[in-house]
């Protein structure tokens, strides 16, 4: 498998956005009106069966949904209350993961959001799995 350089094709790091758990830097590329989110996937993000371990794309989803949700709450923070994964292919050390999410529908205080995951290498695509789910808009008490 030849490794995907996300550098060569348009995205950026975000080191002011590292995730937690030294998961790593995520990316963003803008296209269209949209931005996608993605990140470098490594042999540290492995379970026991060689793949990327459910709970890695799991924080990243959040991560980059989370992301999406502080943007169409006018840079309000946001918790998530609710986040519904479903996955459908493993992903290997040396992929490149990318979340491609949109806002469904936002009230004053709830915004509803829903993203698909895509996997790459340096020569193809895939998507790999879904995610939608509900954050609540902080407001000052």
């Amino acid at each position: 498998m030849r490794t995907y350089d996300p550098a060569a094709d348009g995205w950026r790091p975000m080191p002011a956005a590292a995730l937690p758990g030294s998961l790593g830097v995520p990316w963003a590329k803008r296209v269209g009106a949209y931005w996608q989110y993605g990140l470098a996937m490594t042999d540290s993000h492995l379970n026991p069966n060689g793949v990327v371990h459910g709970g890695v794309l799991l924080a990243f989803a959040d991560h980059g949904l989370s992301i999406l949700a502080w943007q169409a709450a006018e840079r309000t923070p946001c918790i998530t209350i609710q986040l519904n994964p479903h996955f459908l292919d493993g992903i290997r050390s040396g992929e490149f993961i990318e979340l491609r999410g949109e806002v469904t529908w936002r009230t004053s205080g709830l915004v509803f959001l829903r993203g698909i995951v895509g996997a790459r290498d340096s020569h193809a695509a895939r998507d790999v799995g879904s995610v939608d789910g509900v954050w609540r808009v902080m407001r000052p008490r």
